[in-house]
């Protein structure tokens, strides 16, 4: 629980709040001005200072960027009066995490504190990570996340790594198929040689032969120099093919014969030339219902589907977006202007955002962010406009609209039992005891939400999480 220092001069006011934290269980402190709650923090750490704006002796604004300076750490929630509210907005430009209005509503400052609660949480897992994201990363290393989902991802890499098997990779645009099929690459025996990739998608029909198996000049029109096909230049090593469910028909017979005999003919040339390449392909169709369609050919299936690979969407990845975030903030902050982090308006934004294209969406949405910031941290209005159009957060200057507390606590908890099923790999004997709760208690709690979760160890009717764990 937090431990919280209410500064406030007028006494009732002061012991109304204070009273009202410690029954709902918080660790609380009491100062009458901004010098006795400067005194305070001097001699203990706090959370949370939630602090009037107009103080005696040290007023509410010095009082804040003193905490600023000295205490990093501790977030500031402040009160004012509607007069004031536009000192209030400055404060928060400035770093704080929110204002609160007077008359102070009680039920707004418990929804505030159980915001705050959750992002220190997301802070504090973040910064166990960020040593682990300043070096530079493998193809294995870049793939972040510690969900259920990555883990399973992550070890049957290494599972299959080590196999010259042909292996396709399935997931929706945009999951990290080519960072996948480069892991692979890098924890096989042909890491020395080259690792080729191929967009079959980017090629007309006319073009995707002479780009796969190489040409001789002259061999088509345009064709006024020699070149050397991609499966050439991968021998040894892997050929990734990316969009492998694009191929046409002609396309696919002459692959097939290629993975048949293991040579090549060049277009233009009457060589046969010996090839040594793993196959890695990529999808984000179903291929057997393009084979059904009569649209992909049933041999080269089994031919290029040894083994497979499936990678989860983003949005079932519950608990990596944090760690996601933090990574590209890393990635793309400016050395001489560092992005900081996140503000929590900002975070609430891209954790109710579906993101429909998933980690390469997150990746251009963060260097959007962390370019507008200019330093600092990345703000609700520094995100694009179709995250903030689709968010269900206030706008910047502005407190955010605050539903009636019992709606409030029934979002939160149905946000946090999603989050714990997440974590749990659906399963609901370890999410429930992860929540401290019988599993009973569990069901009766997902019923109420209309939440309807996979289960690995219980036989039930299948369904997926909404994916956003931390959703205010």
């Amino acid at each position: 629980m937090l431990k919280v220092l209410v500064v406030e001069d007028e006494q009732d006011l002061c012991e109304l709040i204070a009273e009202t934290l410690i029954d709902e269980g918080y660790d609380v402190t009491r100062a009458k001005d901004g010098a006795e709650a400067m005194a305070a923090v001097a001699s203990s750490p706090f959370d949370v200072v939630l602090a009037d704006m107009r103080l005696p002796k040290v007023d509410g604004l010095t009082l804040f960027r003193r905490l600023r300076a000295e205490r990093p750490d501790t977030d500031v929630i402040v009160m004012t009066g509607n007069a004031a509210v536009a000192d209030a907005v400055a404060v928060l430009k400035e770093g704080a995490f929110d204002y609160l209005t007077k008359p102070i509503s009680l039920d707004e400052l418990g929804v505030q504190l159980q915001r705050l609660a959750t992002f220190r949480s997301l802070r504090r897992d973040v910064a166990a990570i960020r040593t682990e994201l300043r070096a530079p990363l493998s193809s294995r290393e870049q793939l972040v996340g510690h969900s259920p989902g990555m883990l399973r991802l992550v070890k049957r890499i290494e599972t299959i790594a080590v196999s010259d098997a042909a292996v396709v990779i399935r997931g929706e645009s945009g999951t990290g198929k080519e960072l996948v099929a480069r892991a692979l690459h890098e924890g096989s025996g042909r890491r020395a040689k080259a690792f080729v990739a191929v967009n079959c998608a980017a090629f007309p029909d006319t073009l995707i032969e002479a780009e796969l198996f190489g040409h001789e000049r002259g061999a088509f029109t345009d064709a006024t120099s020699r070149r050397e096909g991609r499966f050439k230049a991968a021998h040894g090593g892997t050929l990734f093919l990316d969009e492998v469910g694009e191929l046409s028909q002609p396309a696919q017979a002459k692959l097939l014969r290629v993975l048949q005999e293991g040579t090549i003919e060049p277009l233009g040339s009457n060589e046969t030339v010996k090839v040594d390449v793993r196959i890695v392909s990529a999808t984000n169709r179903d291929l057997r219902a393009r084979i059904a369609e009569g649209l992909f050919r049933e041999d080269l299936y089994y031919r290029i589907n040894t083994l497979d690979i499936e990678i989860p969407p983003l949005r079932s990845r519950g608990g990596d977006l944090a760690v996601l975030v933090q990574h590209f903030i890393e990635h793309f902050s400016n050395p001489e202007r560092p992005t900081e982090g996140i503000t929590w308006r900002a975070w609430n934004a891209l954790s109710t955002y579906s993101f429909p294209g998933n980690v390469r969406e997150l990746m251009h949405t963060i260097q959007h962010a962390a370019l507008l910031a200019g330093g600092g941290k990345i703000d609700y209005e520094h995100l694009p406009a179709g995250i903030r159009g689709d968010a269900a957060a206030a706008a910047p200057s502005q407190a955010p609209a605050m539903a009636p507390l019992g709606t409030a606590l029934k979002q939160f908890e149905r946000a946090y039992l999603i989050r714990a099923l997440a974590e749990s790999d659906q399963r609901k004997g370890k999410a429930a005891d992860s929540l401290g709760i019988s599993r009973k208690n569990l069901w009766e709690k997902l019923r109420m939400h209309g939440i309807v979760a996979s289960s690995d160890a219980e036989t039930e009717a299948r369904a997926g999480s909404d994916g956003s764990p931390f959703a205010a």
